[in-house]
C-alpha cells in the first residue's frame, strides 16, 4: 500500500512538473474551488437531510405517541372498522405489533414493516420509541417509528376491565418518496452549481494567470532576446510585485553583464594600442638588422644597442602580457583563499625592488598582521606599489657628492601599508585617474611601464576587500596607501 501510494505521487508529481506556470496556476485555482464548493455542497446535503429526517422522526412520533395515548387506534375494534383515513393518517401505513409476535393492521391497507427493533418496543415497554429506515425489494423507502402501546381485543371491554389490555407496540411507517425526490433534486443543484463554480474558477484562473504572468512572458522574451541577439537592454518594469522585483534583478543583472562588456572591450582596445607599440619596435629593430646584414652588416656597438632595444621591448612585452592575464580575470573575489601574513609578503617585495633599485634607500618598518587571500596576487600588488615608488624616486642622473640618496618609506601598521616614494610628486589632475588602466601622466610617458601595474594594485585590494588611495606626501613625493581587512573579520 505505502509504495502504490509512493509511485501515484511520483506520478502525479511528474505530470505537474510537465505542467506549464500557467497550466499549474489555472489548475490550482480550479481545483481549490472545487474542493470548496465539494465541501460546502456536501455539508448543505447532509445538512438538510439530516433536518429532513430529524423533522420526520419527531412529526412521526408525536402522532404515534397521540394516537397510543388516547387509544383510539389501539382498539381492535375501530383498527379494523374505521378506515385510517378517518384519523387523517392516509400518508402512512399503522398497525399494531403485539408482544407475541403477531401483527394487526387496518383494514384494506397494508401493514407497515414490523420486525425485532418493533417486538422488543412491544416486549419490553417503557418511554422510548424505535426509528429505523426499511427498504423494499421495489426499492421503496419507509421510515418506520414504533412506540409502546397497550391493545384492546376485538370482543373485549377494556374500558370496563383494563386488565384485559395487552402490552403492544404502535407501529408508523411513512414513505421517503417525497424527501428522496427532494434530495434527489437539491443534489442536482449543487452537482450544477459546483460544476459552473469550478468553471467559472478556471477560466479566473486563467485570466489571473494571463494577467499575472504577463510580466513573466517579458522578461522570457528579454532573456531569449539577449541570448539570440546578445543586445543588453532593459525591459521596462512596473509594479512593486515579486515578478517586478525579478524584473529589477534581471535588469541589474544586464547592467553588471554590461558594465564588464564594456571593461573587457576597453580592456582589449587599449591592449591592442599599447601592444602595438612594443611589437613596432621591435619588428623596427629587426628590420633594421636584416637590412644592415644584407649590406654587410653593423659595428659591434651598434649591433649591440639594437638587440639591447629588442631585449628591453621583449620585457616590456611580456611585463605587459602578464599584467593583461591578470586584470582579463575580473574576477568579484579571492576564490581560493589561505591565512597569509602581510609582513612576510611586504618584505619578500622589498627585498626583491631593492635589488632591482639598488641606488635607493629603503626606510621599511613592518609589524605583523594576518589577512586571508591569494599570496601571489598580493605579492604581485605590493611589488607593483614598491616598483612605482622606485622609479619614480631614482633621480634622471647620479647624486652629486655628498648629497643623500633618494629614499622609499614602507609602513605596514594594523594592515594598512603605506609607501611613499621621493618623487616629483602626483599633478592634481592626474590623481583620479592613476589607478585607471593604461592611464600614464605626461611626466610618466617618457618612463618605462605598461600603465597597468596600479590598475593591478586596485583590481587585489577590491578582490580581498581592502581599499587603495593616493595623495601627495607633506614632506614632498606620492604616498600610496593600501588597506586591508584582518583575517578574523573576512569571509573564507
Amino acid at each position: 500500500m505505502a509504495a502504490t501510494a509512493a509511485r501515484t505521487q511520483s506520478w502525479w508529481q511528474e505530470k505537474l512538473h510537465r505542467l506549464s506556470l500557467h497550466a499549474r496556476v489555472t489548475l490550482l485555482a480550479a481545483v481549490a474551488v472545487g474542493f470548496a464548493v465539494a465541501l460546502v455542497s456536501v455539508s448543505a446535503y447532509v445538512t438538510v437531510r439530516q433536518q429532513m429526517y430529524q423533522n420526520l422522526d419527531n412529526s412521526l412520533i408525536d402522532r404515534a405517541q397521540q394516537a397510543a395515548k388516547n387509544g383510539v387506534l389501539t382498539n381492535q375494534k375501530n383498527l379494523v372498522n374505521i378506515p385510517t383515513d378517518a384519523f387523517g393518517l392516509s400518508d402512512i401505513r399503522l398497525g399494531v405489533y403485539l408482544a407475541n409476535g403477531q401483527p394487526i393492521g387496518a383494514t384494506n391497507s397494508y401493514l407497515p414493516p414490523m420486525g425485532p427493533t418493533e417486538l422488543d418496543i412491544a416486549q419490553n415497554p417503557g418511554d422510548e420509541a424505535s426509528v429505523r429506515t426499511f427498504g423494499t425489494r421495489k426499492g421503496e423507502h419507509f421510515r418506520v417509528v414504533a412506540v409502546p402501546a397497550e391493545f384492546c381485543p376485538l370482543q373485549a371491554r377494556c374500558d370496563i376491565d383494563p386488565d384485559l389490555l395487552q402490552p403492544a407496540a404502535l407501529v408508523v411507517a411513512q414513505s421517503l418518496s417525497p424527501i428522496d425526490r427532494t434530495l434527489h433534486n437539491l443534489g442536482i443543484v449543487l452537482w450544477a452549481f459546483g460544476l459552473v463554480g469550478v468553471i467559472g474558477a478556471a477560466l479566473a484562473g486563467n485570466a489571473i494567470a494571463q494577467s499575472g504572468l504577463r510580466p513573466l512572458v517579458r522578461l522570457t522574451g528579454a532573456a531569449e532576446h539577449v541570448a539570440r541577439t546578445e543586445e543588453l537592454r532593459p525591459i521596462p518594469v512596473t509594479g512593486s510585485d515579486e515578478i517586478s522585483r525579478l524584473a529589477l534583478a534581471f535588469n541589474a543583472m544586464l547592467q553588471a553583464l554590461a558594465r564588464s562588456q564594456d571593461r573587457q572591450r576597453r580592456l582589449v582596445g587599449d591592449a591592442g594600442h599599447e601592444l602595438r607599440t612594443p611589437l613596432t619596435s621591435i619588428r623596427t629593430n629587426l628590420d633594421l638588422l636584416a637590412q644592415a646584414d644584407k649590406r654587410g652588416g653593423l659595428r659591434a656597438e651598434d649591433r649591440q644597442q639594437l638587440l639591447d632595444d629588442v631585449r628591453a621591448q621583449m620585457d616590456e612585452l611580456t611585463t605587459l602580457i602578464g599584467d593583461l592575464t591578470e586584470l582579463a580575470r575580473d574576477t568579484p573575489q579571492v576564490r581560493d583563499a589561505e591565512l597569509i601574513e602581510l609582513s612576510n609578503v611586504v618584505e619578500d617585495a622589498v627585498l626583491k625592488v631593492r635589488r632591482r633599485a639598488p641606488g635607493l634607500e629603503w626606510d621599511v618598518q613592518l609589524a605583523p598582521f594576518p589577512v586571508w587571500g591569494d599570496e601571489r596576487l598580493l605579492g604581485r600588488a605590493v611589488t607593483n606599489l614598491l616598483d612605482n615608488a622606485a622609479k619614480y624616486s631614482t633621480p634622471d642622473s647620479p647624486p652629486a657628492e655628498g648629497e643623500p640618496p633618494a629614499r622609499v618609506i614602507v609602513r605596514l601598521r594594523d594592515g594598512v601599508l603605506t609607501v611613499t616614494d621621493s618623487g616629483p610628486g602626483i599633478a592634481e589632475a592626474d590623481l583620479p585617474h592613476v589607478f585607471d588602466r593604461f592611464y600614464r601622466s605626461s611626466e610618466a610617458r617618457s618612463r618605462p611601464g605598461s600603465g597597468l601595474g596600479l590598475a593591478i594594485v586596485k583590481h587585489a585590494a577590491e578582490q580581498h576587500g581592502g581599499m587603495i588611495y593616493a595623495r601627495n606626501a607633506p614632506g614632498g613625493g606620492a604616498q600610496f596607501t593600501l588597506w586591508l581587512p584582518h583575517a578574523a573579520t573576512q569571509s573564507r
